[in-house]
Formats: structure tokens, sequence, C-alpha cells
């Protein structure tokens, strides 16, 4: 997740010349005046996404640059002008609202400065730009009124005409003093100022849904460019290092969903028979500004626990013997419209070469790893499994249930979500539903009626949100559930699921390098490599890619229903002229 450096330049024009005798021995040349009269912050854009119906985002109006005074926003702030308006998080969602209902108000809004701070976690009560029942359209049930996230303002989801920034934390400080020095100069004939030049080229060319975007080439798949030359052939890439078996999408718009399984299929055998179990989770997430998008609670603690799992899983004696298969299975795309598990689903009623082995005829369950980072509660690790009733679902709620009671001793405790529910929330497993209505399948998160992030798909999801023990706590009641599962015995004793043991050290490495902004090969060499001996080579090499999906940032997504794609202008910027 590459940071956009913002430049705000800072032009000293009527100071300037009262100070520019005493430093003129200093200047010999344009550089070293640009240096003088210049400073630069940092800051990541709300952005222009355009799908089939539209465009969401952000974007300047036309295609000019957008040239406003900076002023700090209070509710009763009138605008007598275009303005940039210096934001807090405070209020953020009343803002929004209020460009929603106020259209003379909205009308002079020539940008937005969002300030952050480390504090701001603590302040806030919750902010999720979602909405509040996220994809809602992809529900597999007809009550898509149900409020999972209470706290959730949808503003991500619509379309402003003015450009947005989140400012770094030391640019907030900066900005603060202009807006402050602004308003005590408000009768002075002269003000600083904000140059925005966010113009997308969807707004230069005039294309502004995703199918015209595409053809005239001035939009990229979601995450950047892709590896390969752009086109739009239809055809699967297919990379395969022993068992495992990585998907990627040919043509334009690509998906990534990543597979393996224990133990592993021969993937030049067509007999593989047995009962699968399959295990999935989500690796990709999204925010309101999208190059600040880590997910940390949603959803990427739950790849953790199940990547975790799967390590702890590697170690086990006799998984041969088993009675079911094993199959994990991590998503790309889901945060949009649940790209990647509707792709899987599509290659599995083709056949295709990506999912060679693998039969919907032979899918017993799905068990899908939600958000498991704030499963800690007063010292106990509390999770939920949300569940359409079949056998197959009773039968993973006592597995769940014989897990727990091994782990009786590390206060984890597992409950079955409230039946008031309307059905399973916001996951991967409502595609497997839509698809077929009688699959078998369970959720597990750390909620119950509604989301316990409070910061869904925001920023501010992060490292600071989520708590390493619960990861562990979740990965270990995995673990033991997926074994219970494939074994099909009912018989296990505690003491024998008391051998499948979480790596702990490995959840910590794995937070550390998944919630990086920019983790780049350091994390996959400073992970990985280092427990090499550790881990089995096929769980190696799926984690391995897994990772690398995450660092690249690659939502390179086939565009199905209500897939987006990102308009954007090189170079965009933001520069502060002080007067």
């Amino acid at each position: 997740m590459a940071m956009k450096i913002v430049s705000l330049f800072l032009l000293f024009i009527f100071q300037f010349r009262l100070s520019l005798s005493g430093q003129m021995s200093s200047m010999e040349s344009v550089p070293d005046l640009q240096k003088s009269m210049y400073m630069v912050v940092d800051g990541f854009p709300c952005v222009r996404l355009v799908n089939l119906s539209g465009e969401i985002g952000c974007s300047n109006p036309g295609r000019d640059k957008v040239v406003a005074p900076i002023i700090k926003y209070k509710n009763t702030t009138e605008l007598a002008q275009p303005s940039a308006i210096l934001l807090s998080m405070d209020d953020v969602q009343g803002f929004f609202s209020r460009i929603s209902n106020d259209s003379s108000f909205a009308r002079n809004v020539g940008g937005v400065l969002v300030e952050s701070g480390v504090e701001i976690q603590h302040k806030l009560k919750g902010f999720s730009p979602a909405q509040k029942f996220p994809q809602a359209e992809f529900s597999p049930y007809h009550n898509t009124t149900y409020e999972w996230n209470p706290i959730g303002s949808g503003i991500m989801w619509k379309s402003y005409n003015f450009p947005v920034f989140l400012l770094s934390e030391s640019s907030t400080s900066t900005l603060q003093e202009i807006a402050m020095k602004n308003e005590k100069t408000e009768r002075a004939y002269t003000t600083n100022v904000a140059e925005f030049d966010v113009v997308m080229q969807t707004t230069k060319v005039g294309t502004h849904d995703s199918e015209s975007c595409l053809k005239e080439e001035t939009c990229l798949p979601l995450g950047g460019y892709s590896r390969k030359k752009m086109s739009f052939a239809n055809r699967s890439d297919v990379y395969s290092y022993g068992d495992i078996t990585i998907l990627l999408r040919g043509g334009m718009l690509r998906g990534g969903s990543v597979w393996s399984a224990l133990p592993p299929i021969d993937r030049l055998s067509s007999n593989q028979s047995k009962p699968i179990i399959l295990a999935v989770a989500s690796m990709d997430a999204q925010s309101f500004f999208r190059d600040k998008s880590l997910g940390a609670d949603s959803p990427i603690s739950g790849m953790i626990s199940l990547l975790a799992a799967v390590d702890a899983l590697s170690h086990v004696d006799g998984l041969d013997d088993l009675n079911r298969q094993l199959v994990f299975l991590v998503f790309t795309g889901e945060a949009w419209g649940y790209l990647g598990s509707r792709r899987f689903l599509l290659e599995l009623d083709q056949q295709s070469d990506a999912v060679h082995g693998l039969k919907s005829t032979l899918m017993h369950l799905v068990m899908e790893i939600g958000s498991t980072g704030r499963g800690l509660n007063q010292g106990n690790k509390t999770f939920f499994a949300h569940t359409e009733v079949s056998s197959a679902s009773n039968e993973t709620l006592d597995a769940l249930k014989l897990a727990q009671e091994s782990l009786k001793s590390d206060g984890v405790t597992i409950s079955t979500a409230n039946s008031s529910n309307p059905g399973v929330p916001p996951s991967s497993m409502m595609a497997f539903l839509r698809k077929n209505s009688s699959t078998s399948g369970i959720v597990l998160e750390d909620f119950d009626t509604i989301f316990a992030n409070k910061f869904y798909h925001s920023h501010l999801d992060d490292s600071a949100n989520i708590n390493s023990s619960a990861i562990v706590a979740a990965a270990s009641l995995v673990a033991r559930t997926l074994y219970v599962l494939a074994s099909d015995n009912k018989n296990l004793t505690s003491s024998a699921l008391s051998a499948i043991n979480v790596n702990a050290s490995l959840v910590e490495e794995l937070i550390s390098c998944m919630l990086d902004c920019n983790p780049g090969l350091s994390c996959l060499y400073g992970t990985f490599w280092q427990i090499e001996h550790q881990l089995p080579r096929a769980i190696l090499l799926f984690a391995h890619r897994i990772v690398v999906k995450r660092a690249e940032c690659a939502l390179e997504q086939k565009q199905m229903g209500k897939a987006f794609v990102l308009s954007p202008q090189p170079g965009m910027s933001l520069h502060i002229q002080l007067a």
C-alpha cells in the first residue's frame, strides 16, 4: 500500500519581500529559492472508483485545479466562497451528512483535509464509512435493512465532486497552524490557500462507468497495473507449486485466490473422492482512503487465524488417514462484491484447471473464519458461530464445542449466534448460499448481533484495533475443530486434541507483516524464510503466496456485477500556498 506523497507548497508572497534582502547572499539558484519557499508533507487521497452503474469516491469537479482558502470546520461554519475545509475525525460523519442535505453549503466546498493522530481511536466511539448492511445486495436472505454495522455512514459508497485527503500526523499539525493563522488574519488582503490537483482520467475523458473507461483505457483495475500486458482475452493462468495451486485471473481484470490442502491433493490424479471440508478467509479490505486500508480486524485477523491453524495442523501425524479432505482457501476481492468467492464458484462449475481436484459435489461443508481480533472480553476469548441450520452445520457446532472443551483452561468459549439474526453476517458464505441455498456452512466471528469492530472498513482498523491473543485463541479453536471434522470421529478426547498447538510467535510475526502499510519483500524474508525450517513446504508456499498478494495490494479482478475499477491520475497533488 504505497503512501501517496502530497506536496504542500508553502509560498511566502507578502512576507517574502520583507525577508528577501537578508537571505539574498544564500540564494544562488532557482532551486535554492524553491527550497526556501516550499515544504513537503504526506497524505492519502480519496480516489474515484467506477463500476457498471456509475461512480463513487472523490475527484476535482472538472479538468482544472481547485484553489481555495483553508479554514477549520465548525458545525456552524457557513461558506461564502469555495474553501478547503480542515476537518477533524470527530466531525467527518456530520460534515458529509451536511454535504448530502445542504446544497448551498456543498457547492462551496473546494476540498477537504482530514486530520489524523494517535489519540483519535481512543476518542472516537467509532467510525465506519461502510454501509449499515455492507454489500446487502448480495445477501441470500430478504431482510436487507438489518444493521450489522449500525455505526456505518455509507459515505465511501457516494460520489463527491471535490478532493479529499487524509493528512499524516505531521501534516495535520502543519495545517492546523495554517488554518489558525487564516482565522486570525481573516480580514487581511492575503490568505493561505490549498491548490488541489486531483483530476481523474475518467473526468478528463468523460468515461463515467467501468464499461466505457475500460474500453477507452482511462481506468485501471483495483490495485494498479497487471504484471501482464492488459488485454480483454478470457483466459486463466494457473501456477502450481507441488500441492499448491495459485489462481491468477487472465485479462485486464484478474482476481487471485490461493488454495492448498492437507493432505496434499494429487493434481495429476482424478481419484480424489473424500468429502471436502473447505476452510476460507479473505485477505483484502477497503476504506474511504484507498491506500490506507489495512483491515486489521476485518478481515486480516481471520486470515491470520486460518494461516496459524493450517500451520498447527501441518505438524499433526496421520493426516493421510483422515476420512475427509481439508482444503484451505483465501479470497481476494471480497470487499468488492465477493469477487473472489464468486469467481471460485464459477471455476468449480467450469471444472477449470485452476481447481483441478476439487468438485462442488464433494463439498461437505464450508467453514469461514471472519473477524477474530476483537474476541477478547474481560480476559475471556469469546467467539460466535453464525450458521444456516443443517445436519452438517450442527455437526460443526458439535465439533466447535469439543474443541472448546479442550481449550477450557485457555479461557476460550464459543456460542451460537442469536437466533434473531436474519442469517449469516456479511461474508463469503453469502456467495456460497446464493449459489446453492442448501450449502452447509458456518461463519466464525468475534461478534454476535452487530459488528464488534467499530472501525469496520476504515483507515482506523489497524493493529491497535486487535488483540493477538484473541487471534491465537481463534486459530486454536479452528485447528482443533477442523481436525475433529476431518477425522469424522465424535469420540476424540480433549487430550488427543491438545496435541494440536498454534505457534503464537508466528501469529505475532504475521500481524507485524500483514499490517504494515508497505510490507514489501522484508515481510516475506523477515517472516517466512526465518521459520522455513519449521514449516512444511506446502504451507510455506501457501502462506508466502498470500503475503505476496497482500503486499502487491493487487485486486486485479474479473469484472463481475458490482466490480469497481480505479480512475487514477498520476501525480495527484495538493499544494498549499501561504500568503
